[in-house]
This record gives structure tokens, sequence and C-alpha cells, in this order.
């Protein structure tokens, strides 16, 4: 994971220097065990930021789009980053999600499953849910306000993990799994305002 914490570095200086990060609630990401993060999204700079909140490993879903040029996909592939398709349910990337968590990894997921054009919430897909739900790892919802401009600062509000004991072990319907994806952006939401 060499390329992983060189990169992270490189990012934690940007986002320290470049865009003067005001992050609070860091004490919230578990020093251990499989975790979750879930983020608005709403520019290129989120994923990077997210990598950089934490020294430890954290895999990341992109949209496959990304792996279609070479220099980029041989990039994420070296940080382990794998890809997603957005408009399906896509197992393959489900199943390598809840790999990484089984290894004790973090995971970041953005659950609006692209970038707001104007910075405002979309709604969550289920994905992120059913992930939470079968992995039973903690979902540390983040709230992120920009812009990101130079020396101007990114405001990032790290609050309390979510878990949802009750749907642990059993068949959850997907009624169940959208309203799970909507707290979690109704944490984001008071985050983001807070």
């Amino acid at each position: 994971m060499i390329v992983y914490q060189t990169l992270r570095l490189l990012f934690v200086f940007i986002f320290s220097v470049f865009f003067r990060w005001d992050v609070q609630g860091r004490e919230n990401i578990p020093e251990e065990g499989p975790f979750i993060m879930c983020a608005n999204h709403f520019s290129l700079w989120d994923g990077p930021l997210l990598g950089s909140l934490t020294p430890r490993f954290t895999r990341f879903m992109a949209k496959e789009e990304l792996f279609s040029t070479p220099v980029l996909a041989a990039v994420l592939k070296l940080i382990k980053v794998f890809p997603v398709k957005r408009h399906s349910a896509d197992r393959r990337a489900i199943r390598t999600a809840l790999e990484a968590l089984k290894a004790g990894h973090g995971l970041g997921i953005f659950p609006e499953g692209t970038r707001s054009p104007d910075g405002e919430l979309l709604p969550p897909h289920a994905g992120v849910a059913l992930i939470a739900v079968k992995s039973e790892a903690p979902v540390v919802p983040i709230g992120i306000v920009g812009p990101y401009r130079l020396f101007q600062p990114v405001r990032v509000r790290i609050g309390t993990p979510l878990k949802f004991p009750e749907y642990y072990g059993v068949k959850v319907k997907s009624e169940q799994l959208a309203e799970i994806a909507q707290q979690i952006m109704q944490e984001i939401a008071r985050l983001r305002s807070s």
C-alpha cells in the first residue's frame, strides 16, 4: 500500500495548504475494524478528500467509465479502487465491497451514485444500505461543503457512526433498504448544515 499512502500524503498536503480544509469529527472514524464512509458528492475532489481523512486503508467504488482511460485505470487499480455500474444492481461491485469490509478495511461510498451538478443532495441509491446491512459495518456519515476553490476553506463534518442492528441477519425488503439509505442521507444533510 505504498502507492496508496504516498498519494494520501500528497492529497493531505493539497487539502491542508491549497483548500484549507476545516475538518471536525475525525474521532468518529473507527481506529480498527471495518467501516463505511458515506459522503455527499459534488466534485472530483471528493474521493481524494475522503481517502485523506484517515491513515487507514480505504477502498473506493468508482463509476466504471473511469476505467476506460488506460493510464487512469492503472492508477485506480494500483490503489484498489474498483468499478461499479451505476445504473444497475452491480452484484460484482457489491461482492467486492463486502470482501473489503470482511477483511477489516474501510470502504468509501457516495450514496447519490453520481456528482450533484448544483451541490444540492440527490436521492440515495439503496446499494449503500444493502452493503451496510450485509456487512454489519458502521456507517460514518460525512458532510462536505465546498466549493473547492484555492485558499477558500472546504468544510468537512464527520458524524457519529450509524448502525442498523434490527436489520442484521434477516431478509430486508427493498422499502426498508430505501429507508436506511434515506436515513444516511438525512444525517449527511444535517452535517452539511452544522
